[in-house]
């Protein structure tokens, strides 16, 4: 007799029977079976008490049934609404405007496919960005990543703009090329060669300056190189009374100058603090003797006289700034030999007193100032303070500074916590409005996100950055541009010629 019913364990259903009758005597086995496992569940699982050691679920489940239980139904939520600062914080690098079309052309915004075009004159004047107040920027990357590709591009580029660019310091002298191909010049200095500054030229006064008031700010400028140039040598600060030294020989040094109707020579200056005697008449009853106080100051400054240095520093400029050339750079690639690099800041100093009193004047129109290899003058305090003072004359002269450095550790390298070093260095940081950062190593994300602030993300763009791509921090707002080089600019800015060998 065939089966009509389904039991618990196999389902039969006879060959001629409806679709209806197929589909009740399936729905009855299914119910058949759940019974038979509700039935045997308590059994098999041994439950104690409710409580299940390897948590697995109950029988039958618990919550309430269909679309109210959530499993496996649609979850409603309310929108979430914010503004386009606070998506911007919470997602970086999406839907940004960029910095609009004025300026230089940079390269290509990666996450809009822009255009990127920087320019920080234009940027400070407009008022478009809050909190950019300063044209300064720093650039950091690791060697071979592109960003003296980058320095250099901005220079060039300006020019078409109508800026002028000027490299106080050419450690390397790989501006040289670059800067016969705009039409500009470059001081090349080094023993045996016949370039001469004189690093105490006063500048042409500006028309604004009373002629007292400009006495005065000559005269700071010399004591600073002075006082900067001792420091240096003898390798710690100096005393109260080798500062009274100085004022006194520079103010002797300047009157007999005067006579002559010339400049000031540091051999002038040397000379002057070799005579105690004359300090002494100069000091007057105002207390003390002034040979045990000007005797290491005339020894410092007799390397720049009579020294190494002797010939570059010592004699009248040979060379006259001119304030039309598009760019001019100063090649210090003679001086910069291994082991102690005191002679090249030296003349590090001497040059970039000299470059800067030529750009003292408020009328010369906007120019590019960039300090290329700035790592090398961390270890200064003499050197980061004239930059310093840079820093902050920047708006009123129409001076857009560039550091360019190669970590941003290099920052930490000035001196110890709270010493004067460091505390020059991070105001230097803190005066820069724009900040390029190159890829950086896996042990120097720490640092760089502490300086910079960087944001989680930001820090992991950093380090996956490729060749030519660099992450910009505008004023708090964030870029990832990747720079575009003609092939004529290419060829121009190659640094890795001496590395390829001839075909």
């Amino acid at each position: 007799m065939p089966r009509t019913r389904a039991s618990a364990t196999a389902l039969f259903v006879p060959r001629k029977t409806s679709r209806a009758q197929q589909r009740s005597a399936r729905s009855e086995f299914a119910e058949a079976r759940r019974q038979a496992r509700l039935a045997e569940a308590p059994a098999e699982r041994g439950e104690q008490d409710g409580f299940d050691p390897e948590l697995r679920a109950t029988y039958p489940p618990s919550g309430r049934p269909g679309p109210a239980s959530a499993r496996g139904g649609k979850l409603s939520l309310p929108k979430h609404r914010m503004t386009t600062a606070t998506a911007s914080g919470a997602y970086p690098f999406l839907a940004e405007g960029g910095l609009g079309a004025d300026g230089i052309f940079i390269g290509r915004d990666v996450h809009s496919e822009g255009s990127f075009c920087f320019d920080p004159f234009s940027l400070y004047s407009s008022g478009r960005i809050e909190g950019f107040t300063n044209p300064n920027a720093i650039l950091a990357g690791i060697i071979g990543m592109g960003k003296s590709a980058l320095a250099k591009s901005l220079a060039t580029r300006a020019i078409a703009h109508g800026y002028r660019t000027y490299i106080p310091c050419d450690p390397k002298g790989e501006w040289t090329a670059v800067a016969q191909a705009l039409g500009g010049y470059t001081i090349a200095l080094g023993p045996g060669l016949p370039g001469r500054l004189n690093p105490l030229d006063a500048p042409a006064r500006p028309t604004s300056v009373s002629a007292d008031d400009w006495a005065n700010e000559v005269r700071k400028r010399r004591l600073l190189l002075l006082a900067g140039l001792a420091r240096t040598v003898l390798k710690r600060d100096l005393h109260p009374m080798e500062h009274t030294a100085l004022d006194l020989s520079l103010d002797l040094a300047v009157a007999e100058s005067e006579a002559r109707g010339s400049v000031p020579l540091l051999g002038d200056i040397a000379h002057t603090l070799g005579s105690p005697e004359r300090l002494d008449a100069a000091l007057g009853d105002q207390g003390g003797r002034m040979g045990p106080a000007a005797e290491d100051l005339a020894h410092a400054l007799r390397r720049l006289v009579h020294g190494d240095l002797s010939g570059m520093f010592d004699a009248p400029s040979t060379v006259a700034f001119d304030p039309k050339a598009p760019m001019l750079s100063i090649d210090l690639s003679r001086l910069g030999g291994a082991g102690d690099d005191t002679a090249l800041v030296l003349a590090m100093t001497c040059a970039s007193a000299w470059m800067e009193s030529a750009l003292a004047d408020p009328t010369g129109g906007r120019r590019w100032v960039i300090y290329d290899e700035a790592w090398r003058v961390m270890r200064h305090v003499g050197l980061l303070e004239r930059m310093q003072s840079q820093w902050k004359l920047s708006r009123g002269l129409g001076i857009a500074n560039l550091m360019v450095i190669h970590r941003l550790s290099d920052l930490l390298s000035a001196g110890d916590a709270g010493s004067r070093g460091r505390v020059l260095a991070e105001g230097l940081l803190a005066d820069c409005s724009t900040r390029i950062i190159y890829r950086q190593e896996p042990d120097q994300l720490a640092t760089a996100t502490s300086l910079l602030g960087l944001t989680g993300v930001e820090a992991q763009a950093v380090a996956a950055l490729t060749k030519g791509r660099g992450l910009w921090k505008v004023a708090g707002r964030s870029f990832i541009t990747q720079h575009l080089l003609h092939p004529a600019e290419r060829a121009l800015f190659d640094t890795d010629a001496r590395m390829v060998l001839a075909a």
